[in-house]
Formats: C-alpha cells, structure tokens, sequence
C-alpha cells in the first residue's frame, strides 16, 4: 500500500510543471524582452523625438505604477501634477538640458506641494514624502535618458546604454541560474546571488567594451569600466525596488508585462544607470 502510494506521488511530481530556477516564466519573459527591445530600436531608427516619446510614455506609467504601490499602504500622491511634472522634466532636459531638468524638478515638487495641500493639511506631510520619492524615483532619474539623447551622437549613447543595462539582467540570469550559491541579498531578492553578480559585472564590461569603441569611437577600456560599473548601479536599481516592493507587501509593480511584471520591474535597472551613463560618457565621448 505504502509503496503504491510512493509511486504514485513520485508520477504526479514527475507530471507537474517545474518551476523555473530564476522564478519567472522564462519564455514569457524573454518575448516581452524582445518586443522592448524592438520598440526601442524602431523608435530611435525612425526619429530621436519618437524615442523621447517612448521615453515619456514609460516614464508617465512606470510613476504611475510606483503611485499604485504607494497608494496600498495609505500614501496619496496627487495625479495631475506629477504626470505633468513627468513629461515637463523629460521634454525639458531634451530641449534645454541638465539646468531645465532641476528646475522642472523643483517645479514638480511645488505643484504637488500645493495641490496636496489644497486637500487639507491631515497627512500630508507623509503623502508629501512619498510624492517626492516617486518624482525622483523613476521620472527624475529617467530624464538623463533625455539628456543622453539630446547630444548629436544621442542614438549612440543610448544603444550603449542600453546593451550594457540589459546584459546586466542576462549575464547575471545566466550565471545565476547555473553556478549561483551564495546569495547577494537574501531578505530582499532571494534569487540574486553574488555569482550572478559576478556574471553580471563581466558581461557589461565586454559588451561595453566592444560597443563603445564601435558606436562611439571610445576607449575600449572606458568601455569596459561603464559596463562594470553600470552592472553595480543595476543591480542597485533592482534591489532598491525589491525592498521598495518588500516594504508595500507586493511581489510586482503591476502586471502589465506577462513574465516581467509591471514595466517599472523592467526600468528600475535603467532609471538606476541612466546618469551613471550620462557622466561617465560625458567624460569617456566628450562632445565635440
């Protein structure tokens, strides 16, 4: 009896799906990567505006989804002004600058100050922290993108930072999943392991040696450090938005991308590089 038993729970475990290592489901994950990434080039293909358009769009809803978050635990943040905080600071940054977008910013702030305020002075002071906190985390943060683009050779340094922010996700994926033991951060992203770091850190430092010097005639060596340390703010990025995600109870920002979760899963990473990217290329492909 007990052996009949045994056998048929080992063919139930051998029927049923297994679960991935990495935890998502892989097919899923790696289409909806491929359909980004397909937005991104067609956009900066066609025109470098339509790509501050996707820019402002991804902005606008990964801000929007970081307000939902906040919102399960109490906080409100006020809609009207920081959408339209959103796209000033993006558009501006694009037409006039790094100056424009820490004004717009300031701007931003002031506008949601008066508009929660205008509801009345009963928690406001808590809604205000968590305003301040989805203005700079993702819109602020993603005006660099704007700032990269607006350069003459923006669509270059765009693609570079790109590549080396996404093969941040994949060679620490790939490592991870294969060699990863010791894990980076056990409270906050159980799956993260410093072998995945590692794969991580090594993979960004050769693709960004080969696409710096390709789409931007810079040092090969340069390079190297942007993808090593774009690889540490990603991974920065990532965590931060685990423990933002710990913090609120939920295990996603939304569920607008089928193996992804919301689409600020999918830019925390690159909301975290972006000025990273911006200074480092500032000084590594000075414009001439």
């Amino acid at each position: 009896m007990t052996d009949a038993t045994d056998a048929a729970a080992a063919t139930d475990t051998a029927d049923a799906p297994t679960k991935p290592r990495a935890g998502r489901d892989l097919r899923a994950a790696i289409g909806v990567g491929l359909l980004l990434g397909a937005v991104v080039i067609a956009s900066l293909v066609l025109d470098p505006r339509a790509f501050l358009v996707v820019v402002v769009v991804a902005i606008c809803r990964g801000a929007w989804e970081v307000r939902r978050a906040v919102a399960t635990r109490g906080f409100h943040v006020p809609l009207p002004p920081l959408l339209l905080g959103a796209v000033g600071m993006i558009s501006s940054a694009y037409l006039r600058g790094a100056e424009a977008l820490v004004v717009t910013f300031g701007l931003t702030l002031v506008g949601l100050v008066v508009w929660r305020v205008a509801d009345g002075l009963d928690g406001a002071a808590r809604d205000l922290s968590a305003s301040a906190l989805v203005t700079f985390y993702p819109v602020f943060l993603g005006g660099f993108a704007s700032l990269m683009l607006a350069e003459p050779d923006g669509r270059q340094r765009i693609i570079v930072f790109v590549l080396v922010t996404v093969f941040s996700d994949i060679g620490g994926y790939a490592v991870g999943v294969f060699l990863g033991k010791h894990p980076m951060a056990p409270s906050l992203s159980p799956k993260k392991s410093w072998e995945g770091f590692a794969g991580s850190v090594a993979t960004c430092a050769l693709v960004g040696a080969v696409s710096l010097p390709l789409l931007l005639d810079g040092p090969w060596w340069g390079g190297a450090l942007l993808g090593a340390v774009a690889a540490g703010a990603a991974t920065t990025g990532d965590l931060i938005e685990s423990s933002i995600k710990r913090d609120l109870g939920i295990k996603d920002m939304g569920t607008m991308l089928p193996g992804h979760g919301g689409l600020m899963d999918r830019l925390d990473s690159l909301v975290a590089v972006a000025p990273i990217a911006w200074a480092l290329l500032f000084f590594l492909v000075p414009v001439s």
